[in-house]
């Protein structure tokens, strides 16, 4: 049987990322397994925002929102490719929210990170400023505000491959069919997905980061049991043509109380979303938008918007599960966006940490804190390291994207700055590495459609396991949306025919 690791994580979202990414870093032997491609359920299917979350001051999460405002300045000095500030306009609507309500909520949000660096929010006439570009000309007072943008999938990616680099065993699309303690140690068992074969390893520490199968797995351990729930809730995105000008995202309001995004979305597209179904009762797995949320989000968008939508025009859409923390709302959008982590232990070896709820913003901090609920069991661990450490690909002077793309221009005069803006908006500071020799994009391999060549393809399934289709087109790139369904039903043969002379 193998090495005792120090720690395994069983979930391969931006959570269980986090944490093995962190525990690497402090010195700990660190394995980790995901039943499906990484960040293919709750951790792609995001408003893919870096936020401190504006409402939830309306819930007094006070703390939590002031950690996040924290975290958005760390995060978007980490990782400059995938992440980027973003100013928000929010159109004054007085039967929601008076303007007094509005002007004291942005007061305090951008005052509880007294260490703030994004613009703070200023007041517009939406009639003459450009922030009003796009909106239905009834509209004249609004409120601007900062917050971030980030590619979700390519942030799990990032943490995936720096614990990966430092050396966790990262094992895609295996199962964790049981986990026991046996003398002092947890014995864990895997299964491959593809094949059904098994191996069987062993860990001094576990860490449950399974997202929505957090409380059916922990359940499905002997001699663990938890009180702790989570309560389930759905959250879909349509994205149509392009609904407005410039670079500013929207925040809506509507009549119950929600709130929804427009944001601009892969340079031709408009992100709209989120909802919030409750699951009661439903097993995790799978989900897709329904009719009625496609046209909650439609309807909410015509409301605000100059041009206006129908279903029909939907390009795309993506829906999510949200293991929210049950705090024991019956109001999907008030339930907590917190997290809570519990440890259990027997006989003070072979620690399970258990991760309730959590958002992408606090992914990091909520790592630091999974490690420093362990530090007892592991008294020779490093410190903690991540906020001083930019991702990999991150590593730019200054964390200046724009600098580093004018020098990447320079390196490649016979490429279009275009294409080589959205292929660094993926690949950052690995850019030069993948295009290596090339000096057009023809040197580039076979052309898929949209900005996907051979080269980039063939990249994602050597070094960030990519393994399906869907896994390159829809969250390692984004490049699905800017192909046909004969290009995409091309470069899926492609990559199938591709698995099959390399097995």
């Amino acid at each position: 049987m193998s090495e005792v690791l120090d720690l395994f994580v069983v979930g391969g979202g931006i959570n269980g990322a986090g944490i093995a990414c962190d525990a690497t870093g402090r010195g700990l032997k660190v394995g980790l397994c995901e039943m499906n491609d990484f960040a293919s359920a709750t951790s792609s299917a995001s408003s893919k925002l870096i936020h401190g979350g504006l409402r939830y001051l309306e819930h007094y999460e006070f703390r939590l929102v002031r950690e996040s405002l924290m975290e958005r300045e760390v995060l978007l000095a980490k990782m400059a490719h995938i992440a980027w500030p973003l100013r928000f306009v929010l159109p004054h609507e007085p039967h929601l929210r008076p303007a007094w309500m509005l002007r004291l909520g942005l007061f305090i949000y951008d005052h509880l990170n007294l260490g703030m660096k994004l613009p703070k929010t200023e007041t517009v006439d939406l009639a003459r400023s450009p922030y009003g570009a796009g909106l239905n000309p009834g509209f004249r007072k609004g409120f601007v505000y900062s917050d971030g943008w980030v590619d979700d999938a390519r942030l799990v990616i990032g943490n995936l491959r720096s614990a990966r680099d430092r050396g966790a065993a990262i094992h895609a699309r295996h199962r964790c069919v049981s986990a026991r303690r046996v003398d002092g140690l947890w014995r864990v068992e895997l299964e491959e997905i593809a094949t059904g074969r098994r191996a069987s390893l062993r860990a001094r520490g576990l860490v449950n980061a399974s997202g929505p199968w957090v409380k059916s797995w922990l359940d499905s351990v002997e001699g663990v049991a938890t009180r702790k729930r989570v309560k389930l809730v759905k959250g879909s995105h349509i994205v149509v043509p392009r609904l407005h000008d410039g670079d500013h995202a929207f925040i809506l309001q509507n009549s119950d109380q929600r709130i929804v995004f427009v944001i601009p979305y892969e340079r031709d597209f408009s992100l709209i979303g989120t909802t919030d179904i409750a699951l009661d009762g439903a097993e995790p797995g799978p989900v897709t938008i329904s009719p009625e949320e496609i046209t909650y989000l439609c309807d909410l968008s015509n409301h605000y918007m100059a041009r206006t939508i129908t279903p029909a025009d939907v390009s795309w859409s993506y829906s999510g599960v949200r293991p929210l923390f049950d705090d024991g709302s019956d109001d999907p959008s008030a339930v907590t966006r917190d997290y809570v982590l519990e440890v259990a232990d027997e006989a003070g070896k072979a620690p399970l940490l258990s991760v309730f709820g959590g958002k992408i913003t606090t992914y990091r901090r909520l790592a630091e804190h999974a490690l420093e609920d362990l530090r007892g069991y592991y008294p020779t661990m490093g410190e903690a390291w991540t906020h001083r450490e930019p991702l990999p690909d991150g590593e730019m002077p200054y964390a200046d994207f724009e600098l580093f793309i004018s020098g990447l221009e320079k390196a490649y005069p016979g490429m279009s700055p275009v294409f080589l803006h959205r292929l660094a908006r993926r690949h950052g500071a690995g850019s030069a590495e993948l295009l290596g020799e090339a000096k057009t994009v023809e040197d580039l391999g076979r052309h898929f459609g949209g900005d996907l060549y051979e080269r980039e393809a063939d990249h994602l399934m050597r070094h960030e396991w990519a393994q399906e289709p869907e896994d390159v087109l829809w969250r390692r790139t984004k490049e699905g949306l800017h192909m046909s369904p004969a290009e995409r039903e091309a470069f899926a043969e492609w990559m199938r025919t591709r698995r099959r002379n390399e097995a």
